[in-house]
């Protein structure tokens, strides 16, 4: 499936935090023609073994990895036969005011996001966003008939097809993280024509928006060598800061700070460049929001890297990407993953490398002459 599709399908599916069943069989459709295995976890992610060409048992592990869920709403109250709702993950509370929505009850209900008109409201309250306490979604039935179909701790998402806009440019729901998912699914297709020697793990992971939890459990199950999150950042917009923003159809982020293994960097880095792949480096003075945050402290700690997808409106029902980015991400993770050997493998274990081993036969011998000489 085209990239653009396969994020059509997965943008317009539904799987609030917990539960993202529907898109799971979506991504194990999309994963397993080029997979030698995959496995679910308990917790429901998605992990594709793509096993590399080198028989050693010592042979590294990379994991690639995005997150399926999506931010949604719970219903909390009915009264009157209008919803009042909670939030699952963090929305941004300026633009729930008129959305549709879906209800997700006995059956699929379409409702709006309502509240007081304007005219009703006092001058104080005219200027302040109107809080999530006073917002409601009517789906135009009676009291009665909504409590049948609807019960408290449904769940409700946008309902929203993607925007196909100028310049390969697509706006929709849930492209936070499903962007990812597709990334990693073009880096699948294009291993296929390509020899890798270490083994990789394309995972789908779950329940990131409400606390990363799918990236720790199944990074823990896997206990890779490398691990890459990908998921979106901040593109070029007005009002923004400049600081790790990137234009849209410029590439990608190729984050560096603290929560980032500066060999793993480096290595993102000279493949980029090496391909010729349009990137900027992004920097994290500390935590980055990701499943980076996660995987970094699984175990005894990985080896982890971050790529970032621009992305305008974030946790908004139009987040908006360029999908010539996600294909070169999925290119770049490719390269990446084809490019890992034994020596890679030794410096992050903190072994000698050649260069290193080098540099001690030289002392030896050096130190081997001067004893020769003092005698």
């Amino acid at each position: 499936m085209l990239a653009k599709e396969f994020l059509k399908k997965l943008s317009e599916a539904h799987g609030v935090s917990g539960y993202e069943h529907a898109i799971r069989e979506m991504v194990i459709a999309e994963f397993k023609p080029y997979a030698d295995e995959i496995t679910v976890t308990p917790m429901g992610s998605v992990i594709a073994l793509k096993r590399g060409v080198n028989s050693s048992p010592q042979k590294g592990k990379v994991l690639i990895e995005g997150h399926i869920d999506e931010i949604g709403l719970m219903v909390t109250d009915i009264k009157d036969g209008f919803l009042r709702f909670t939030q699952v993950g963090g929305f941004d509370v300026r633009v729930l005011l008129g959305q549709e929505v879906i209800v997700h009850g006995k059956r699929p209900l379409r409702g709006i996001i309502g509240a007081r008109p304007p005219h009703l409201l006092t001058a104080d309250e005219s200027n302040k966003v109107i809080p999530m306490n006073d917002l409601w979604i009517d789906v135009g039935m009676s009291d009665a008939r909504v409590r049948e179909l609807v019960q408290v701790g449904d769940l409700i998402t946008y309902a929203r097809e993607i925007v196909e806009l100028k310049n390969n440019l697509v706006a929709g729901k849930a492209f936070d993280d499903r962007a990812a998912v597709v990334c990693v699914a073009e880096a699948l297709k294009s291993l296929a024509t390509m020899k890798h020697t270490w083994d990789v793990y394309a995972v789908a992971n779950v329940q990131e928006e409400v606390g990363l939890k799918g990236a720790q459990t199944s990074t823990f199950q896997i206990n890779p060598d490398v691990a890459i999150a990908i998921d979106v950042s901040h593109a070029d917009q007005p009002n923004t800061t400049e600081i790790n923003t990137v234009p849209l159809g410029s590439g990608m982020g190729i984050a560096m700070g603290p929560n980032i293994h500066p060999l793993v960097h480096d290595k993102l880095v000279e493949v980029a460049r090496k391909n010729e792949i349009q990137f900027k480096v992004t920097a994290y003075t500390g935590a980055t929001g990701t499943d980076a945050w996660a995987m970094q402290v699984v175990r005894e700690g990985i080896p982890t890297g971050l790529i970032d997808i621009p992305l305008r409106y974030m946790h908004t029902s139009v987040e908006t990407l360029c999908v010539t980015d996600v294909e070169r991400i999925g290119r770049l993770l490719a390269l990446f993953c084809a490019s890992l050997d034994d020596k890679f493998l030794r410096q992050l274990r903190g072994e000698t490398n050649d260069e290193g081993r080098k540099t001690k036969d030289q002392r030896r011998k050096t130190a081997d002459k001067s004893r020769i000489t003092h005698h």
